[in-house]
């Protein structure tokens, strides 16, 4: 079961494999990593935006053509490391944050603390200048600790989760299968209330607890990321929103399939989605800050569900 921190592990034992096997073929490394050839080709694709510089210089120039691997300044990466101050300093705040992280394996923990010694002693005076600094994880930072943990463990949890679509929080076990991150991070997990499989933004759990009862999330094929996370099919029902500069969030809670600016600050999104009816809570949600413009019988029934509600105030 792949998570987040197994990824870095594996991305990081990649650069070495592949500086030693020029023109690797992608079935070979991906059978030697244990990971399907789409897990393979995503770790190519993070690869390029790595290196030795902070600043951008020095990144892994490497691509494939879907058969085989190249690299192709090899060389030049391996030059022996040197960081600015401002670098330095980075690096130093970064891996004490990281070392306080709740739930981080304590072998991590400790190879992660030599590592920043190591680190101190070459940095001299900036690691002084770097300990008047510091960095505290916000609650998804909890959440992702546990997450890992009940991975790593293989136990259960049990998640209070925020649902935009129905504006509600749901009480729920969840049996933990995967971390990953597609512009949001997420854990894929098998839902013990829907008896399927779910995945689960976390910046949207509510409260997480783990639980004593083991993990046994049912034998299921990763799912391909390569085009996003959410990929709608070809005959689900368009739906497309005009929101104000009030209403903008919208766009970082639901999928959707563009956003063009608006004159006046505000949005017009159009998404993809099988139950369009579930939109209309968002539109009363909205109020004045948003309307639906199409499917037009959508928007009609969602200034009739506005009307209403007002109509049950005003009683």
């Amino acid at each position: 079961m792949a998570n987040a921190i197994d990824q870095t592990r594996r991305m990081l034992s990649l650069v070495t494999y592949l500086r030693e096997r020029p023109g690797a073929r992608v079935t070979d490394v991906a059978r030697a990593f244990g990971v399907t050839e789409a897990e393979l080709i995503g770790d190519l694709n993070v690869l390029p935006l790595c290196g030795t510089s902070f600043r951008g210089g020095d990144l892994l120039d490497i691509d494939t053509d879907g058969e085989r691997i190249w690299w192709h300044n090899v060389d030049d990466v391996a030059q022996p490391l040197r960081l600015a101050a401002d670098e330095a300093t980075a690096l130093l705040v970064a891996a004490r944050a990281v070392a306080n992280l709740p739930g981080l394996r304590d072998s991590d923990r400790q190879a992660l603390l030599r590592a920043t010694a190591k680190l101190e002693t070459a940095a001299g005076e900036v690691a002084a200048a770097s300990s008047q600094l510091s960095v505290t994880f916000e609650s998804e930072g909890s959440v992702f600790a546990d997450v890992d943990r009940a991975i790593v463990e293989r136990r259960r949890l049990w998640i209070r989760y925020y649902s935009p679509a129905r504006d509600a929080l749901t009480e729920r076990e969840v049996d933990p299968i995967r971390l990953f991150a597609v512009g949001h991070t997420y854990f894929e997990g098998w839902c013990r209330l829907s008896e399927d499989r779910r995945t689960f933004r976390l910046d949207r759990v509510a409260e997480i607890k783990l639980l004593d009862e083991p993990s046994d999330p049912p034998r299921v094929e990763p799912r391909d990321l390569s085009l996003g996370l959410v990929q709608p099919a070809g005959d689900d029902p368009e739906v497309v929103i005009e929101v104000g500069p009030g209403g903008r969030w919208v766009a970082e809670y639901y999928p959707y399939d563009s956003a063009d600016e608006l004159p006046d600050g505000g949005l017009r999104i159009s998404l993809r989605t099988p139950d369009p009816g579930s939109l209309r809570r968002l539109a009363l949600r909205l109020g004045r800050d948003g309307r639906i413009v199409s499917p037009a019988d959508l928007a009609d029934r969602a200034r009739e569900a506005a009307v209403l509600a007002l109509a049950a105030y005003g009683e």
